[in-house]
């Protein structure tokens, strides 16, 4: 299990924002080789986050690379590169259906078997940004074991409805709850749009308080100040935490005592109860194991 809750974009054309990415805090890193940079310096893009894949390094930060689209010829001249850079993840844009994760995975596997990297190396996210895409998202969420989740790509989204975005996000109701659900029932992650207006504080954290009741993951963001107030937003509450401390050392014990069977205030604690709440100890950045590693329950 890996936090996915703040994913910042960082346009692959800025050696400076790129250079000092890893230190803002950011769960995950999303080099962007597509919307972000102009059609004049794709190629600059490319051999920039190229080199800073192969020769800085960002800790245990994810990182992951957003590709243009296949079709444009652009996002195969991306895979070749970047695949042989090793990054964390590769991120589709524009994924209408399935066949654009399994033709985006095909040419991922090529070039791992090319270059000696171990297939299935490399992780893949699908960006949902049409209506038809928001229509196919079961699909495409259980079309590779690869992908380790899909995202909403709102604008893209919104434009495609002959609307616009609006405060309460009235228009991506429909669309936020398909990804999420179809997301969930294939066991990977939903990670929601960006706010765009960076000097709305209130604004952003009401919706990022929204997706985070919904249940998704985290959100994509492009500006580090919003990275402190979404990682709070996104923190349990304490009487969570002491109920989920309490669920983890009844684990421990039981794995002591060599029983198979815990339980805490006369209750058996079954296996959704410990995975919540692990998942929980990791979201406040606490060891869900303690100081001695535990058998998986």
């Amino acid at each position: 299990m890996r936090l996915r809750r703040s994913m910042m974009f960082v346009p692959g054309n800025n050696p400076g924002m790129i250079k000092d990415a890893g230190i803002f805090g950011a769960d995950c890193i999303m080099f962007d080789l597509e919307d972000s940079v102009a059609m004049t310096e794709k190629d600059t893009a490319r051999f920039l986050v190229y080199n800073a894949l192969t020769t800085l390094d960002y800790g245990n930060i994810e990182k992951v690379v957003r590709i243009n689209d296949l079709s444009s010829g652009l996002g195969i001249e991306d895979l070749e590169a970047i695949v042989r850079a090793k990054p964390d993840v590769i991120r589709l844009p524009k994924t209408e259906n399935a066949q654009d994760v399994i033709d985006c995975e095909a040419e991922i596997e090529r070039i791992e078997r090319e270059a000696g990297i171990p297939v299935g190396t490399t992780g893949m996210m699908a960006a949902i940004e049409t209506a038809g895409g928001v229509l196919n998202a079961y699909e495409i969420a259980h079309s590779s074991k690869r992908l380790i989740g899909i995202a909403l790509g709102a604008e893209d989204y919104v434009t495609d409805l002959k609307t616009t975005r609006s405060d309460d996000g009235t228009e991506l109701f429909f669309a936020r709850g398909m990804i999420l659900n179809a997301a969930r029932s294939a066991g990977i992650d939903a990670l929601d749009t960006v706010y765009s207006d960076v000097n709305n504080e209130e604004g952003f954290i009401r919706e990022a308080t929204m997706i985070k009741k919904m249940g998704f993951s985290g959100k994509s963001i492009i500006n580090p100040r919003q990275i402190a107030p979404l990682h709070e937003i996104f923190m349990p509450r304490e009487k969570d935490l002491i109920k989920a401390r309490a669920v983890m050392e009844a684990i421990r014990e039981a794995n002591e005592r060599g029983s198979g069977v815990a339980s805490l205030n006369g209750k058996m604690i079954d296996r959704p109860v410990v995975i919540r709440a692990r998942y929980l100890l990791e979201l406040a950045g606490e060891n869900p194991d303690g100081e001695e590693e535990t058998q998986e329950v």
